[in-house]
């Protein structure tokens, strides 16, 4: 079974998720799931591919989320189109009925390290919790498109970044400051040798 439109995309109905599977293929925006620009600048909407089954309750999610982001460079701060592509796995189960009625989920960083402690050698699913008759697949696909921000994002590997001097953008040619000496940062001041006290007298 196959949905596309887009709010069925992000909630599925649980009855339509089975151990066959359900497949949900289309685009979502960055307003429909909650990204604010401090977040991400997301650029048209992104695709997404995902591919649902549920055995006794546990619904495992896979897929493919694709996009476009608008980054800044660390070194030239340039705009920069920086291309979106990663899987997605995550796990939903259900929340405990004695839980309060907000929205719960498993912190996918705390769970990734203490998951790497115990299992180093394979890559675990980031596990949220679900409630109700629809599964809320919009906040997992948030998190996944905040957390795939590179620490030191770069517009290219070879970025000459900006003058220390004049702030001139090296990638669009050299500034006048590489014609200049470099001002050195300590300077050699010659002194007289200093008589020792033990010297003895002619």
């Amino acid at each position: 079974m196959q949905i596309g439109a887009a709010m069925d995309l992000l909630r599925p109905l649980l009855a339509d998720i089975t151990a066959d599977g359900l497949s949900l293929v289309g685009e979502v925006t960055a307003e429909e799931l909650d990204l604010t620009v401090d977040d991400a600048v997301v650029r048209g909407p992104l695709a997404v591919s995902l591919d649902l089954t549920n055995v006794e309750g546990l619904v495992a999610v896979t897929g493919v989320l694709e996009g476009t982001i608008i980054r800044e460079c660390v070194r030239c701060l340039k705009k920069y189109e920086d291309p979106l592509a990663f899987s997605v796995r995550a796990a939903f189960i259900p929340e405990p009925k004695s839980a309060s009625r907000h929205p719960k989920r498993v912190d996918p960083r705390k769970a990734r390290a203490e998951f790497l402690e115990a299992e180093p050698e394979e890559e675990p699913d980031d596990q949220y919790q679900y409630q109700g008759n629809h599964l809320e697949l919009g906040p997992m696909l948030r998190e996944h498109v905040i957390l795939s921000a590179p620490m030191q994002p770069l517009c290219s590997d070879d970025c000459l970044g900006l003058c220390a001097r004049c702030g001139k953008n090296l990638n669009e040619g050299p500034c006048q400051c590489a014609a200049e000496p470099p001002t050195p940062t300590f300077r050699v001041v010659p002194g007289t040798k200093r008589k020792t006290s033990g010297s003895s007298a002619s």
